[in-house]
């Protein structure tokens, strides 16, 4: 599937088997309706099963905080190449054959301070992406389309 109007496409992917644990990246996911990505530390979670964030809103973070910031770092599932995530709960977002809803907004943990360096927590505020839940599942790879909100038809 191409997106042809050179939409945003899926740049990074990253998954972490724990909390604390570094995300690693991969190539591709496997994401589960109602479930999250296999493998992933918040699979099998009500709520909080995808994490998707813009290297557009990563690179306005960056010139606040001062110096780069990996699409990895920032523990986020799903980097998009441009746009802007939906924050607002219910707006909905596909990505490749993957349909997520927008639960809430992605705040930025105190742990990015941590593994990133002092004040990374404020750059990334308001520019953390979103958290979703999977409507419909599917594979997702790095390029695979996507559409910033999805219109669903009445």
């Amino acid at each position: 599937m191409s997106s042809g109007s050179g939409g945003p496409v899926v740049a990074a992917l990253h998954v972490a088997k724990g909390r604390r644990l570094p995300t690693r990246t991969v190539g591709s996911v496997e994401i589960v309706k109602a479930s999250g990505i296999v493998g992933d530390r918040y699979e099998g979670s009500k709520h909080r099963q995808v994490s998707i964030q813009s290297l557009d809103a990563l690179r306005e973070a960056e010139e606040v905080f001062g110096s780069p910031i990996g699409p990895g770092l920032t523990r986020r599932n799903i980097t998009i190449s441009s746009g802007v995530v939906p924050r607002d709960p219910g707006s909905l977002i596909r990505v490749g054959p993957v349909l997520l809803e927008v639960v809430r907004v992605a705040a930025p943990c105190k742990l990015l301070d941590d593994t990133i360096g002092p004040d990374a927590q404020v750059a990334l505020r308001r520019r953390g992406g979103s958290i979703c839940r999977v409507l419909e599942g599917g594979a997702v790879a790095l390029g695979d389309p996507v559409e910033l909100p999805v219109e669903l038809p009445t």
